[in-house]
């Protein structure tokens, strides 16, 4: 999820909200910026455990266990660099788990497209608009990288909920959901960068996740950080999307590993 913040002023203004909390602190000292731009959306959400897909260096991650101290966190990140930092960052705290693979609808092996900026790369080819639109997003590379469905490696009965799946996998959005179709009755919210632009070639832009979220009993509950192109064409937007049939249910979290060969 990119940051909207941008310019001298944006950038003074969130070097002052992450010196507010010692969270936040703690994740500049460690060199990673938690992602206080969801502050807004988050903030207020009752959260029992974070599902975080696409967790990059842990900025989101960081952001939520600044707010919500007494959450578990299962992050998924299949890039070797921001995976270190990760685990670097996290070390030694008990409630976070991280998964070095990506999810997606099948199991298997993928090529992902590797941006000059790491957290723009994507299972699916860059395409001409993101680099027009995002500077320094054009691709350098491919690597091979494992692939699991969500379902086959979380048990909706190892969640403590409320549960909020975050997700950010730059156009994979909609394969992450159909690989977990079966837990996803256990998921109170969604919250997803969408884009309204083809910035990856084959990418379901925001209409079709939105109908799609609806047809598997999530509302749309708010808009965040809006971003728009130089022709002030809207580009990408972080939506806050809510089960209609979920009650605050608290299921009893399972001690064994979330990830494949982690120790039980």
């Amino acid at each position: 999820m990119r940051s909207g913040v941008t310019g001298l002023p944006g950038r003074a203004a969130k070097l002052l909200r992450l010196l507010s909390r010692p969270g936040y602190r703690r994740g500049l000292a460690a060199g990673v910026a938690a992602a206080v731009e969801h502050e807004a959306a988050i903030r207020a959400l009752p959260v029992g455990t974070l599902i975080d897909v696409g967790a990059n260096v842990g900025q989101f991650s960081l952001l939520v266990r600044t707010l919500h101290p007494a959450a578990r966190i299962v992050a998924f990140e299949p890039l070797a660099e921001p995976a270190d930092r990760y685990e670097r960052l996290f070390a030694g705290d008990p409630a976070i788990e991280l998964c070095r693979h990506a999810l997606g609808s099948a199991e298997g092996n993928a090529t992902i497209h590797l941006s000059r900026r790491l957290d723009s790369s994507s299972l699916l080819p860059i395409s001409p608009v993101q680099e027009r639109t995002f500077a320094g997003t054009d691709e350098v590379g491919v690597r091979t990288v494992p692939v699991h469905r969500l379902d086959a490696v979380l048990r909706p009965a190892a969640l403590t909920g409320p549960v909020l799946l975050k997700l950010d996998v730059q156009g994979f959005e909609l394969e992450v959901i159909r690989g977990f179709a079966g837990g996803l009755a256990a998921v109170d919210h969604v919250y997803a960068e969408v884009s309204f632009l083809p910035l990856y070639e084959g990418q379901p832009l925001a209409p079709v996740i939105i109908a799609d979220l609806h047809e598997r009993g999530f509302d749309l509950a708010g808009v965040y950080n809006l971003s728009t192109d130089r022709e002030g064409r809207s580009v990408q937007a972080d939506m806050l999307f809510a089960n209609r049939r979920r009650s605050a249910v608290t299921a009893a979290p399972s001690p064994a590993g979330i990830c494949p060969d982690a120790p039980g």
